[in-house]
């Protein structure tokens, strides 16, 4: 009775650890990259001369704050749209789709290759969503235009930057998904 208990046992658990090992298929996960459209205008963007646009630098230990003045601006349109994977039986969202959130980071930058600054030094940033054209997308093939206005300065004092605009969406059952779209400053 106790050998068949334990071979019972045995056979359960082997049962159960095979059942854990069968691999899933990489082909049935689809990147986001793949239902998601964007791009950008300009490309790359440019930059010019800051419209005297200011920010605060705490100095703290009883030191008076600084105001110092963005030394560049860049304007830019991003265009997203969902295309006809977005409703593939692998991803199977429900339309409408939201674009809930769209924030930006802007990174000092050589060649597209973002350049950490070293030290305590930090690259300084804000920006306005001058326009958008909507934030549901009805179907498949729709687009939702967004023009930003950023002002940023970097510690490298160079205008080369990369903007990263990271979008969120929800559909209309509550599926979320995000994506990033990366934004060139040309030198």
């Amino acid at each position: 009775m106790n050998h068949t208990v334990r071979a019972m046992l045995l056979v359960m658990m082997v049962s159960s650890v095979w059942g854990c090992q069968s691999p899933s298929d990489p082909d049935e996960t689809i990147d986001v990259d793949e239902i998601v459209d964007s791009s950008v205008t300009p490309n790359p963007a440019i930059a010019v001369t800051s419209d005297g646009r200011t920010y605060r630098v705490v100095r703290g230990n009883n030191q008076p704050d600084d105001i110092l003045a963005y030394d560049w601006q860049t304007t830019f349109t991003l265009n997203v749209s969902l295309n006809s994977k977005a409703t593939s039986e692998d991803v199977d969202l429900d339309f409408p789709v939201k674009l809930s959130s769209a924030t930006l980071s802007v990174k000092q930058a050589s060649g597209g290759i973002v350049t950490p600054p070293t030290g305590t030094d930090v690259e300084h940033f804000e920006f306005v969503t001058a326009q958008a054209s909507g934030n549901e997308f009805g179907a498949v093939g729709n687009t939702i235009s967004m023009t930003f206005e950023v002002w940023y300065d970097l510690p490298n004092l160079r205008k080369e930057a990369l903007i990263a605009v990271s979008l969120s969406f929800a559909d209309k059952d509550g599926t979320t998904f995000s994506k990033t779209v990366d934004v060139r400053v040309a030198p």
